[in-house]
């Protein structure tokens, strides 16, 4: 399969942002050439030793190829900065920005949410940016190897695309300090000429990264960094935020840059921001897939030792439902744990065989509306776990659950022509693989774990499939049922064509001895900084991206130690799970972790599954799960906290702060700046129309006649409506998208074959309308009514009260015998002359049935 490429417009806009910050610059054909004065020295030295003249040939080949010169004002630059940001509607620069220190060259930041084609972006961007001023040479700096090696995969992959749209290739190199000679190639190619380096190749302190700072004899006693700088080239930073130490900075300004652009999902500090597409931007335009969360959570201990884990709520439309209980057994060989279903009134204490540490645990309910069981007294939710749970205990849930969302995804996409991957982050590589001193080969705790857990999940899998067919339906949207029939062999021979042990693989480091590594590890001389040790044996999972995503490659689930960090990504991961510990302190951890799968997926023949493609049901294809090893509260609070600060440039109100100063132009091209006194004068006005609320908020009903562009206005800017449209759509209510709880989806329906059959659709046509009963109610008529009723129908009986004058007991019935003149117990019923209801007015009995009516 090979990828498609297609221009979207988000990407051309971000493209756009670029270039039209330099409006007015000249555009030249011709080429910048400088000489290379060293090299013609050492051929002059040769040819005076005889080894060669000095002609017309060499001196052609000693000059190199340089950018022209920026030739706009910076005031000048500073207005196009200033109107691409009005476009955006972004905060404008009121200087040209720069990072501390830093006294000469430009900075331009670009934000792009993760998994909106960043690369794509900036690729496209050197394109145009020498299509319309000339410029051919770029540097790409990045902060891993891992991003390196994706950015030149990029370039792999979109060649022909751009091929076809700018007529010519960037064939890019990745800077090795022991083939200086690609630099040479670097300075003196005419065409377009990129070389991609990370930051340790010319930041660190390492001999062998100092290189690039040497006089080498390849260059005739010049220094390569010397040969860069004279070609002034447009420096590209992925992920700044990753990169701008203080020291790094400061080494960038070797190269002498006509300019620095800075794209990144997640900027610390950013310069002159000229572009964003955000998370909630992504989101909404349906960019990026919807995240889900499967949150797992430690309850604390029973009591005693004992260990129950919830895993899942099995309910059936014809029986009653069963809980998927994990507990300890004793056996014949000793206590082991077991996963059983469950139903009401099953004791644990005689399943586990008479384990003291389940008396009395009795499960007294179980809930498949809410996901919960009631046992002993305690609710336990599903994704719960009990008692005795150590780091292994809680490590291999996360991988059983991952496993289940994966296998229950492949069921849904596998007829669609998607396959399914999902991505392990491990803290250590022994974890996963060890070797020994031999050096062979052995599964680590965790790979150990993924196999048993794989066999049993796939011997769950198979039970499911009692039918010659089965179809998938949204119980809340039987419009969105997957159409499509699947004969049940075809997705179990998919399942069981591989074993265990071939569908996983792990992106790690390799030491010369090909052994894995921890990549904490660093190796170097004493008192010297090694390089980054990423360089790893990804020739599938980095390398050959197409078939990773192809169903004949085994490989479906993936490892990895480059944990939450910026780097590998692919567009079909459906699922991440974090085996490790979170740093303390991180703020934009779980942005990271989901950034790599956020990515819209693609199907057998490379092709996007987004809008275009299959509508709006890009949101019920692209879902990525993460098995969060917090609860799913706790998860989504996180999330949308650190996607809340990365909005904060974002107005969230009208206020007439955000009105002064805006730039709004009318159908004619007119532009005026919108004052102080105009400013108040709107605000007020959409106040008064409820448009805004009393926090300057817009109102819900605002926000839809803003969407249609029916707004009231003042009709001084009635022919800046478009303008002020545009204004007013970018304040965002503040409500950010929450995470779906993966736990509370409801399962699909498993439907028989009478669905198809003629006369249930019949049925079902006529029958599956929503409808709604109102009642209009005159309120006025009803009190009316009902105290006419009253007062002619309603009967209050006679108030009696009752005397009764002594109480004969048994024991006392012989004494009072003997008694003469005692008369026998009596009772007496009076009738209440003074009517106690008096004070109480009919009109209220009338208020409140009509109340009690409205209320029913």
């Amino acid at each position: 399969m090979k990828l498609q490429f297609k221009e979207q417009d988000f990407q051309l806009e971000a493209v756009a942002s670029v270039v039209s910050c330099f409006a007015g610059q000249e555009s030249i054909d011709k080429k910048f050439s400088f000489e290379r004065s060293q090299d013609l020295l050492r051929k002059a030295q040769n040819a005076a030793k005889g080894l060669g003249d000095l002609y017309e040939n060499d001196i052609n080949e000693s000059i190199g190829y340089r950018n022209s010169p920026i030739n706009i004002t910076e005031q000048q630059l500073l207005e196009n900065i200033r109107s691409t940001q009005r476009t955006f509607d972004l905060v404008e620069s009121h200087t040209i920005e720069r990072p501390q220190g830093i006294i000469s060259g430009y900075n331009l930041t670009v934000e792009m949410e993760t998994g909106t084609g960043k690369t794509y972006t900036y690729i496209r961007t050197m394109y145009e940016l020498h299509k319309q001023y000339g410029w051919s040479k770029y540097i790409i700096i990045v902060p891993s190897i891992a991003i390196r090696e994706g950015v030149y995969k990029s370039f792999e992959l979109t060649q022909e695309h751009f091929q076809d749209v700018f007529g010519q290739k960037i064939v890019p190199f990745i800077y090795n300090s022991s083939s200086p000679q690609d630099i040479e190639t670097f300075a003196s190619e005419a065409r377009i000429s990129v070389m991609i380096i990370n930051t340790q190749a010319f930041n660190a302190r390492g001999a062998d990264a100092r290189r690039i700072y040497m006089e080498l004899d390849q260059f005739g006693s010049r220094r390569p960094i010397e040969i860069i700088a004279q070609t002034n080239p447009i420096i590209i930073i992925d992920e700044p935020q990753s990169v701008d130490g203080e020291q790094t900075l400061q080494s960038m300004q070797d190269f002498k840059p006509l300019f620095t652009l800075r794209y990144s999902a997640t900027h610390k500090v950013e310069y002159n921001k000229i572009y964003r597409l955000d998370a909630l931007d992504a989101y909404n335009k349906f960019l990026v897939k919807k995240i889900a969360a499967k949150g797992i959570v430690f309850k604390g201990s029973m009591g005693r030792s004992g260990y129950l884990y919830l895993e899942q709520i099995l309910v059936s439309t014809d029986k009653a439902p069963l809980a998927l209980v994990e507990f300890e057994k004793r056996t014949n060989t000793g206590t082991k744990r077991v996963r059983e279903k469950l139903k009401r009134g099953d004791s644990l204490f005689e399943l586990s065989g008479g384990m003291p540490q389940y008396e009395h645990y009795v499960i007294q309910e179980i809930d498949g509306n809410f996901n919960r069981i009631e046992i002993h007294g305690q609710v336990i939710n599903v994704g719960e776990a009990l008692g005795d749970v150590n780091e292994t205990d809680f490590r291999r849930i996360q991988i059983r659950e991952t496993i289940k969302s994966h296998l229950k995804k492949e069921k849904v996409l596998f007829s669609r022509g998607i396959k399914v991957l999902s991505l392990f982050f491990i803290d250590s590589v022994d974890k996963y693989r060890v070797y020994n001193e031999q050096g062979e080969e052995s599964l680590g705790e965790y790979a150990d774990i993924f196999e048993q857990e794989y066999r049993m999940a796939c011997t769950d899998i198979a039970e499911l499939f009692n039918e010659d067919y089965v179809q998938y339906i949204d119980t809340n949207n039987p419009s969105k049922a997957h159409k499509a029939y699947m004969p049940k062999d075809e997705f179990l021979e998919y399942i069981n064509r591989d074993a265990a042990n071939q569908i996983h693989s792990g992106y790690f480091s390799i030491d010369k001895k090909k052994k894995l590594v921890d990549p904490s590890t660093k190796r170097g001389k004493k008192g010297e900084e090694a390089a980054s040790d990423d360089i790893s044996a990804y020739d599938l999972i980095m390398k050959d991206k197409e078939r990773l995503l192809s169903f004949d490659e085994p490989t479906r689930f993936i490892f990895s130690h480059s944990a939450l960090k910026e780097g590998w990504d692919n567009p079909n991961v459906f699922q991440i799970c974090a085996l490790k510990h979170v740093e303390s302190g991180s703020q934009i951890r779980r942005r990271q972790e989901v950034g790599r799968g956020m990515r819209l997926c693609v199907n057998v023949h490379g092709i996007r599954q987004d809008f275009d493609t299959i509508g709006d049901q890009v949101h019920d294809i692209n879902k990525l799960t993460i098995i969060a090893s917090e609860s799913y509260e706790d998860f989504a609070k996180g999330l949308q906290n650190e996607i809340a600060a990365s909005l904060k440039d974002r107005p969230q109100k009208a206020t007439e702060e955000f009105f002064i100063g805006k730039m709004i132009a009318n159908d004619r091209g007119e532009e005026i700046r919108i004052s102080k006194e105009t400013a108040n004068k709107l605000n007020k006005f959409l106040y008064k129309k409820d448009i805004l609320d009393d926090d300057n908020k817009i109102t819900p009903e605002g926000k839809s006649i803003i969407e249609a562009g029916k707004m009231p206005l003042p009709e001084n800017l009635e022919v800046f409506r478009p303008a002020i449209t545009h204004l007013l759509k970018s304040v965002y209510s503040g409500e950010i998208p929450k995470p779906e709880n993966d736990r509370k989806t409801k399962e699909p329906i498993k439907l028989n074959a009478n669905f198809a059959k003629k006369e249930f659709q019949e049925l079902w046509a006529k029958i599956n309308f929503k409808s709604i009963y109102t009642v209009d109610i005159d309120s006025e008529k009803l009190i009316q009514d009902s105290k006419i009723n009253i007062n002619a129908k309603l009967h209050i009986a006679d108030r009696t009260y009752e005397v009764k004058e002594g109480e004969l007991t048994e024991s006392s019935k012989e004494d009072l015998e003997n008694l003469k003149g005692f008369d026998a117990p009596t009772r007496m019923t009076i009738k209440l002359k003074t009517n106690v209801y008096n004070d109480v007015r009919y009109a209220n009995y009338g208020l409140i049935l009509a109340l009690f009516l409205f209320l029913v």
